[in-house]
């Protein structure tokens, strides 16, 4: 009997581990971009760890065309944790962020929480937010 009862609570645990899991991975970030001029597309990159943010790879990226009225990149499916954006307004359409002869941006750029950087892009401390759940965030480039 008590060996029974043990069984059904390691089953209707095991059966509700996967439940908890999805549920861990249902947050949604949706980022909502101001931009200075209509034309061209908006580059957005989502990144995990403060690792990732300073060289590697984000763990979502999206387009959106200014032109044709998309503002809002949505990214499905993450887990809760830290997260922080960086995107620039690739006024010209040309798929890369321009910049001058000193390597200066010459493309409106921004990060998440509007954060600044101090002569070069916003640390992670300052981009990044927690996610549990949906969220939402309008991030001003300019």
């Amino acid at each position: 009997m008590i060996r029974l009862s043990l069984t059904a609570a390691a089953l209707a645990l095991a059966l509700s581990a996967p439940a908890v899991a999805q549920d861990a991975r249902r947050s949604t970030v949706s980022l909502t971009f101001e931009t200075g001029s209509e034309t061209g597309a908006v580059m957005v990159a989502l990144y995990d760890s403060g690792a990732a943010y300073s060289g590697g790879r984000p763990v979502g990226q999206a387009r959106l065309d200014v032109a044709a009225g998309q503002r809002t990149a949505t990214f499905d499916g993450l887990p809760a944790g830290d997260y922080a954006a960086k995107a620039f307004h690739d006024v010209d359409g040309d798929g890369e962020m321009n910049t001058n002869p000193f390597g200066m941006p010459t493309e409106p750029y921004a990060f998440s929480n509007n954060a600044v950087g101090n002569m070069g892009p916003a640390s992670w401390e300052r981009a990044r937010f927690t996610v549990s759940g949906p969220t939402a965030q309008t991030i001003s480039i300019r």
